[in-house]
């Protein structure tokens, strides 16, 4: 892990297509401005492992589908 020091108005790059920016600091939080493609998705830390946790959830239980509902429907009279 990578520790750094910046103030407000400082950045980082991260590779040749994102920046961070210092935006502002007061008392204990820091608020991050993020330069980035659209193709590259930026979640907060705990919205990250929930949706890690809810992956996991779901690759661990069964799915019983009932397909027969999307066949066409056979009319009797035919």
């Amino acid at each position: 892990m990578l520790v750094l020091t910046r103030r407000p108005g400082q950045y980082i790059t991260i590779g040749d297509d994102i920046v961070v920016h210092i935006s502002d600091v007061q008392g204990g939080n820091v608020r991050l401005a993020i330069d980035a493609p659209r193709s590259v998705k930026i979640y907060r830390g705990e919205i990250y492992e929930a949706i890690v946790e809810e992956n996991k959830k779901s690759a661990s239980q069964p799915v019983d589908l009932d397909l027969t509902e999307l066949l066409p429907q056979k009319n009797k009279n035919e």
